[in-house]
């Protein structure tokens, strides 16, 4: 890769105009592994239960998926200068198969730990430069469409991910292999997309750390949203049991949150290239975020009632993930963009850790309602942090 100082290949004479080769490559790769990622991560979990080990050992086990994450993030610019977007990503999912069927051919579990580690540090390194060249190829004014579209097409692929696993099960090699498989296939459009990749400069050399603070707005946004959907995912089936639903009726009031998700994410993207200062689309988001979360007490007895507003609520809270994607892409580009994606997926995977032991703890102390409240506190402190921010800072 040669030395630029461009985010990209020479533009087209259409400023506006999308990249819709390299962008298509980028979402479809990170697609096929959303989809791998909901297949293998109950996968995983219903395997070690069928071994014999306790909540508290998979919980272990899964929580290396955050540290890896937090140690990938500050080395995806580095490695993407030496061996190009391309090259690093080609090189995450041969890593990613290889440690998905690593899974099934080590049986201790102590083996699970650096496998997992592997596994979710190149899966961090494949998000984080998917993101990077979605929003190098996408014009300032259409790039909230496009991450739009990248959102909707990662939250199917979750959600497709349980459906597949409820058919293939979790015996033998077969949900292994097959996991695996999907992984490689993400790395297809990657090879027909080579001329869209984006070139990052060799010669930059921020600190990673700066970028958790250069859009505060965004980086702030997706540590929220981090840890309410981690939290939420956790913890929603057992506010669910102690409010009185039973089991299915609590999994088909998550599964409310995620169509929502699913369904908003472009109408809400659109919504972002049309309006001049996405910082205010974040704080209507989170306003939303709270009010819901202040409702769920009152509505715990309707259960339709309750469904529609955690369809309108996930859809929403979501937004925070696209718009503070697309709000980061506006403000920086090339290198500083890659460095600053890195710090974007830094910070979700913080929320990631704090999520679930926050509301843990706040329904330990207040009961089912603190589920609502701990959530409540997270929108709450956005708000008051980034609102006071804006209004000091308009522009």
């Amino acid at each position: 890769m040669t030395p630029s100082h461009s985010a990209t290949k020479p533009p087209p004479d259409d400023p506006e105009r999308i990249d819709w080769m390299g962008a298509t490559a980028a979402i479809a790769s990170i697609g096929a592994v959303g989809l791998a990622l909901g297949l293998g991560l109950p996968l995983l979990s219903v395997v070690l239960e069928n071994r014999g080990l306790s909540a508290s050992m998979i919980g272990l086990n899964t929580a290396i998926a955050g540290v890896a994450s937090l140690l990938a993030a500050p080395g995806v610019a580095p490695l993407a200068r030496r061996f190009g977007v391309r090259g690093t990503l080609l090189l995450a999912i041969v890593a990613a198969a290889l440690s998905a069927v690593g899974f099934h051919l080590f049986q201790p579990f102590w083996t699970w730990f650096p496998l997992r580690l592997v596994f979710h540090f190149s899966v961090t390194v494949m998000f984080i430069l998917s993101e990077f060249w979605i929003s190098s190829v996408s014009p300032p004014r259409r790039r909230g469409l496009v991450l739009g579209i990248y959102a909707t097409v990662l939250a199917l692929g979750f959600a497709l991910g349980p459906f597949l696993f409820s058919l293939v099960g979790s015996r033998g090699f077969l949900p292994f292999g097959l996991g695996a498989g999907i992984i490689l296939l993400s790395a297809v459009p990657l090879f027909l997309a080579g001329r869209s990749e984006p070139v990052l400069d060799r010669g930059h050399g921020a600190s990673f750390h700066r970028y958790l603070w250069v859009v505060p707005s965004a980086t702030c946004a997706v540590l929220v949203f981090g840890a309410v959907e981690s939290g939420g995912l956790a913890l929603f089936p057992i506010y669910g049991l102690s409010i009185g639903f039973s089991e299915g009726g609590a999994a088909r009031l998550l599964t409310a949150v995620g169509l929502g998700s699913v369904a908003l994410q472009i109408p809400l993207g659109l919504l972002s290239d049309r309006v001049a200062d996405r910082r205010h689309l974040l704080l209507a988001f989170a306003a939303v975020g709270l009010v819901g979360a202040l409702l769920l007490p009152l509505l715990a007895t309707n259960w339709m009632l309750l469904a529609v507003v955690l369809f309108l609520w996930g859809g929403v809270v979501a937004g925070l993930y696209t718009v503070g994607l697309a709000h980061l892409g506006s403000r920086l580009r090339g290198a500083d963009l890659a460095a600053a994606n890195a710090a974007f997926i830094f910070c979700y995977s913080l929320g990631m850790l704090v999520g679930p032991q926050g509301l843990g703890v706040s329904m330990d102390f207040f009961g089912p309602n603190g589920f609502a409240y701990a959530l409540a506190a997270f929108f709450a402190a956005y708000l008051m942090a980034i609102g006071v921010r804006t209004l000091r800072r308009p522009s």
